[in-house]
């Protein structure tokens, strides 16, 4: 299940609310985007 959030108020929308139209349930904006997972860096020794 993909998760975007609303480029607008920026809450948290799961992709199966967008199905039937791709409009914020909470705004009414048309702008997403999905937000990138945190990554973990490790030095190198």
């Amino acid at each position: 299940m993909t998760e975007y959030k609303c480029f607008e108020c920026r809450k948290k929308i799961q992709s199966e609310e967008l199905s039937k139209r791709f409009v914020c349930p909470q705004c009414g904006s048309k702008i997403f985007f999905k937000p990138r997972t945190k990554v973990k860096k490790i030095k190198a020794e």
